[in-house]
């Protein structure tokens, strides 16, 4: 048994509690239930009860992709994090296998299917393009601040040089205040005066290491797409999408204006990765036209569409513009 794998099935997969798909604990489904299915196949030749409903071929097959799932993971470098890099794996591991087989594998895992996959095209510009006005390094997403499928909200540490020179004094001042009035246990102060602060547009952030930073708050809207508002169909999804793709991340935001509602109008790239061309690839979101006519944006739908992926797989999904025109209008 690979290192690799007994650090995952120790780290991750505890005995279970709670029963998920296939008999192990729900905050295992994924990467590490599969993880925990090849550290148990390699000690017990037993594969996972359940399996036998969601594919074609007998245990006796069955087993002999376990063996070369198990090679195939100790040999991976890095090994597979994601659910995207574990799907990959087993399609790369079994692709001379019936597809019924594949797709069933990694649909008892929770795993994306092989059409839902995608290549990312576009890595981050290696200079600043045309109509930018301002640029943001973001400290890390946190889960609460996906608005929906297309808005999140981001901090930026005022120790960048840009957000210092601006800072109000006011801000400044309950900052230094609030810091005094903690370390005298005032925690009541401490806690109107940063409600200053935010009402300020601003927050005091605890970094994992204990160490408080002063941000600024953005909102941002990403730019060139349009996604189902949360009570549409594929609403909750594209929300859902967004977050595995930002949350816990350091964002790079190229802003290039402004809309009505006050919030940034940008690119978002997580990881090397530009968010917008993942959205629509992944059928979460369609390309506004109205506002950005980029043709790769275009591109990217139309390739969504043709595979019916995310809310491309309804006949004639609605619009979301055209839903929040009715629901202005009480339609």
């Amino acid at each position: 048994m690979g290192n690799v794998l007994r650090l995952l099935y120790a780290h991750c997969c505890k005995p279970a509690t709670t029963a998920g798909p296939h008999g192990v604990s729900v905050a295992t489904v994924g990467v590490s239930a599969l993880a925990h299915d090849i550290f148990q196949f390699e000690n017990t030749s037993q594969v996972p009860e359940g399996l036998s409903e969601h594919v074609v071929s007998s245990k006796k097959a069955q087993a002999n992709w376990y063996r070369k799932l198990g090679e195939a993971w100790r040999e991976a470098k890095p090994p597979p994090k994601t659910p995207e890099e574990a799907s990959r794996l087993v399609i790369q591991t079994l692709k001379r296998h019936q597809k019924a087989d594949v797709e069933g594998l990694l649909a008892f895992y929770g795993l994306p299917l092989p059409h839902t996959l995608v290549e990312v095209s576009a890595g981050v510009p290696t200079s600043v393009p045309a109509g930018v006005k301002f640029e943001l390094q973001t400290l890390p997403v946190d889960a609460k601040a996906i608005a929906d499928g297309d808005t999140v909200t981001v901090y930026v540490s005022t120790a960048d040089p840009r957000e210092s020179a601006c800072v109000p004094r006011d801000v400044k001042t309950a900052a230094v205040q609030r810091s005094k009035a903690r370390a005298a246990k005032n925690y009541a102060k401490a806690d109107a005066l940063h409600k200053q602060i935010i009402d300020a547009g601003y927050r005091v952030i605890n970094l994992q290491n204990d160490e408080e930073i002063l941000a600024r708050k953005y909102r941002i809207r990403l730019r060139g797409i349009d996604a189902p508002e949360s009570k549409m169909p594929y609403g909750k999804e594209a929300k859902e999408e967004l977050s595995k793709l930002v949350q816990g991340k350091c964002l790079r935001v190229l802003v290039y204006d402004e809309d009505r509602y006050g919030r940034c109008v940008g690119d978002i790239y997580s990881n090397g990765k530009f968010v917008q061309e993942i959205m629509l690839k992944k059928g979460f979101a369609w390309h506004y036209l109205a506002y950005d006519q980029r043709q790769e944006l275009a591109k990217w739908e139309n390739e969504a569409r043709a595979k019916r992926v995310g809310l491309w797989a309804s006949s004639n999904p609605e619009k979301p513009w055209e839903w929040r025109k009715d629901k202005r209008e009480g339609r």
